[in-house]
């Protein structure tokens, strides 16, 4: 049968390979330098393999131990998490630490947010972000919510809200070149998307617009900096309205269409099986698939209005 390895020897490995010193490892763990050599010893005759390279003036580790240190590093975090919740909480609540792309994170979840910890207060919500998907097995974040297909081998994927897109321009690029996107339009006006390399060709085809929407536009990675540079004039952009609105009131950016087009990807929540007992990941679940729900609605309400238009 196999025997996992102690916490305590993982303790010491993850100490000794981030201080590169037994002796420093032993300092900041409150025990000898004997012992955290005998844990690593032991760990090595446990595993089969040499974790370190011990020289007179140096310690290094070896591939096997890189490799095993970057395995074991997400999985100690987790752990100490875990800890101090339910040292802090008494399991009344606890934390959880959610991936979320800058662009729906900082215009669409982060307003809501206040909602959210004045009904779970006992919850602490910590954020992060990147683009793209979340590699789960190499950091310590407990879901994600990230735009895709919501198809991802081995983790669960709940959907949240579309990707419900409008063009988008200053009023002074309005005034050079139109109040609406056609074949005349200047297809290097055109703001693309990193992450939506055809959301340009969908649009154009979604309005039955004649000619290739074209790549010549400048290209941006994330949605919050073409929207900053429609807003200076420096192209149309597609935008999705919890993006958009706040500057249409504000009279920096006008809609060029009275049709959104939804993008063939959304918005979806994404944890692994690791992460389906934790109470504020249901929690969290349970308020923001409501919450999708909602905002699905009133796109429904707001996409009849203006087909009624």
């Amino acid at each position: 049968m196999f025997h996992a390895p102690s916490t305590q020897s993982l303790l010491c490995f993850e100490s000794s390979a981030r201080l590169r010193s037994f002796t420093a490892a032993a300092h900041e763990l409150h025990l000898t330098q004997g012992a955290v050599s005998r844990q690593i010893k032991m760990l090595e005759e446990r595993l089969g393999v040499a974790l370190f390279v011990r020289r007179r003036d140096a310690m290094t580790l070896t591939d096997a131990g890189r490799e095993y240190i970057a395995e074991i590093e997400p999985l100690l975090k987790r752990l100490e998490r875990a800890t101090v919740n339910v040292m802090a909480l008494k399991g009344r609540g606890g934390a959880l630490s959610l991936s979320v792309g800058s662009s729906i994170g900082n215009y669409w979840l982060i307003p809501y947010l206040p909602t959210f910890t004045r009904e779970h207060g006992e919850i602490t919500l910590n954020l992060r972000t990147r683009v793209g998907a979340v590699d789960f097995a190499s950091t310590s974040v407990d879901a994600s919510l990230e735009f895709g297909d919501g198809k991802r081998p081995g983790l669960h994927s709940d959907f949240i809200l579309p990707l419900r897109l409008l063009p988008y321009a200053a009023p002074s690029w309005v005034k050079r070149h139109g109040s609406r996107i056609g074949p005349a339009t200047p297809r290097a006006d055109l703001i693309q998307h990193l992450t939506l390399p055809d959301a340009w060709d969908g649009w154009f085809e979604r309005e039955r617009i004649a000619g290739d929407a074209g790549k010549e536009g400048p290209r941006y990675e994330i949605m919050s900096m073409a929207l900053n540079a429609a807003a200076a004039g420096l192209g149309a952009t597609l935008l999705p309205a919890y993006m958009a609105d706040d500057q249409v009131a504000a009279g920096r950016l006008v809609a060029l269409s009275d049709h959104a087009w939804d993008y063939p990807k959304g918005y979806y929540l994404v944890y692994p099986e690791a992460s389906i007992g934790m109470r504020s990941l249901q929690t969290f679940k349970r308020w923001i698939l409501a919450l999708g729900e909602q905002e699905r609605t009133t796109l429904a309400v707001r996409l009849g209005a203006e087909l009624d238009s």
